[in-house]
């Protein structure tokens, strides 16, 4: 057994070698293993584990993007379907938000706020607000900071943010509010009633050469409309001037610039105008349907001032637009001057109950840049009838928006444009009544030339300046 155990082992080292030797080559010679001290607190590797497999990583679900936060955000009934689609555009880049729309006017909105807190259930996360509002409720602490060049920048449009609506929104170094939309007057005339008249529509139409006195329908007794002849003359109503406030109208006649005497002059001279001719224009009261009444084609009305949400009534007015004429606010002079209105508009704004959640301020954000995204302005004025300031005239003039809207939008851009910013500083306030009052006053004194009207102004201007 043991002969034959030999002769095998014999065999298989021969055939061994032959097969490292079948190259012709010699075989390498192996080095022996170097031998290595292992620290004591290494492992030995699991003899049964395979080393060419390695662990799957744990499969997690993508993290959620956007904002995940709610709010809910005040919109008049008109404004709703505009809203709904902008609430929808922001929930589908941030799907873990939720945006509830609170139907509600918007004064009716803002006078809670005012009379309440901001803590009421009522008051939404975001409103909106007329710019004369801005300081009072500032004031009140009823308004949150938010970051306004963020929002300009991601809505687009603006070339210099704070030189218009923008940087009346600032109180204290803090943005309060966002533009919403521009807000000034411009000139409606009846062509129709302007032919028969013989009153020439083709350049600026001077107050003091009017001989009806329908020809031109200034509610003057009204502020809104009455600064649009007092800015002609860069008349202040009310001033600040260092710690204090002033007004022009508490300065004697005699030391009034000849322009601010012109332009009193030229008021006097339309109110007596009316007062001779029996007309209700100097009523508080019956003075709106007689304006209404007079521009009705087939009357005496010409010319008139208003808003761009009053088109409609215009159009009524004026055999659905046919005899209707659209210019900017300085197409009607006084004592050679422009008319001017203000800088007007409206804000959005956010509730400072917010301003502590860092992801609720963000969807607020992300709604104001939608809703004044510019992509949907002609929507928005359909909607609305608001004139974004993100947005040129050439780009409602591209719009789909017939052309009554594209006129009243590019005089209303141009009459912005030309007109000082409005005060919105709340001792303004009663600026309201106290020009009202001195001007409503000539009915009962009937004062014999201007400067015994003045004298009206100024006793009136005087009692609130003393206040």
């Amino acid at each position: 057994m043991k002969k034959y155990l030999a002769i095998f082992l014999a065999l298989t080292m021969v055939l061994t070698f032959a097969v490292s030797c079948g190259n012709g080559e010699e075989p390498e010679e192996t080095p022996a293993p170097v031998e290595t001290d292992v620290p004591e607190d290494t492992e030995e590797p699991d003899e049964t584990e395979d080393p060419g497999e390695t662990e799957e990583p744990e499969v997690t679900d993508a993290p959620e993007t956007g904002i995940e936060a709610s709010i809910v955000v005040q919109v008049e009934t008109d404004w709703m379907g505009y809203y709904q689609a902008a609430a929808d555009r922001v929930i589908a880049q941030n799907p873990g938000s939720t945006i509830e729309l609170m139907e509600v006017a918007s004064f009716d909105h803002i006078d809670t706020l005012d009379q309440t807190d901001a803590t009421n259930p009522d008051v939404a996360d975001l409103f909106a607000l007329p710019a004369d509002r801005l300081t009072n409720m500032a004031g009140k602490d009823l308004l949150g900071a938010i970051d306004s060049k963020a929002i300009a920048a991601a809505a687009g449009g603006w070339d210099d943010f704070d030189a218009g609506l923008g940087g009346l929104f600032v109180v204290d170094g803090e943005y309060l509010a966002f533009p919403f939309n521009i807000e000034t007057l411009i000139v409606f005339a009846n062509k129709a009633n302007a032919e028969t008249e013989g009153i020439d529509l083709s350049a600026p139409v001077e107050m003091n050469d009017m001989e009806h006195p329908a020809h031109i329908l200034l509610p003057a007794f009204d502020a809104w409309f009455g600064v649009a002849l007092t800015n002609s003359a860069d008349i202040d109503l009310l001033a600040p001037e260092g710690d204090a406030f002033v007004s022009d109208f508490t300065k004697d006649w005699a030391d009034l610039e000849p322009e601010k005497q012109a332009a009193i002059e030229a008021l006097y001279d339309y109110w007596k105008l009316n007062a001779d001719s029996n007309t209700t224009l100097f009523d508080a009261e019956a003075g709106w349907g007689y304006i209404d009444d007079q521009f009705t084609s087939g009357n005496a009305g010409v010319l008139r001032i208003g808003g761009p949400w009053e088109t409609g009534g215009m159009k009524e007015k004026t055999n659905d637009g046919a005899d209707l004429g659209i210019y900017n606010i300085d197409h009607i002079t006084v004592a050679g001057q422009p008319l001017r209105h203000w800088q007007g508009g409206w804000g959005l704004a956010i509730n400072p109950r917010i301003e502590e959640d860092d992801n609720q301020v963000a969807l607020a954000e992300a709604m104001i840049a939608e809703i004044v995204n510019p992509d949907f302005a002609e929507d928005l004025f359909r909607a609305t009838g608001k004139i974004l300031e993100n947005v040129t005239a050439e780009e409602y003039a591209a719009s789909g928006l017939d052309d009554i809207d594209k006129t009243v939008i590019a005089a209303t851009i141009e009459s912005f444009d030309i007109s000082p910013g409005r005060p919105l500083y709340q001792e303004f306030n009663p600026v309201w009544d106290t020009w009202k009052n001195g001007v409503l006053s000539w009915n009962t004194v009937q004062p014999e030339n201007v400067e015994a009207a003045y004298a009206e102004l100024k006793a009136s201007f005087d009692a609130m300046m003393s206040n």
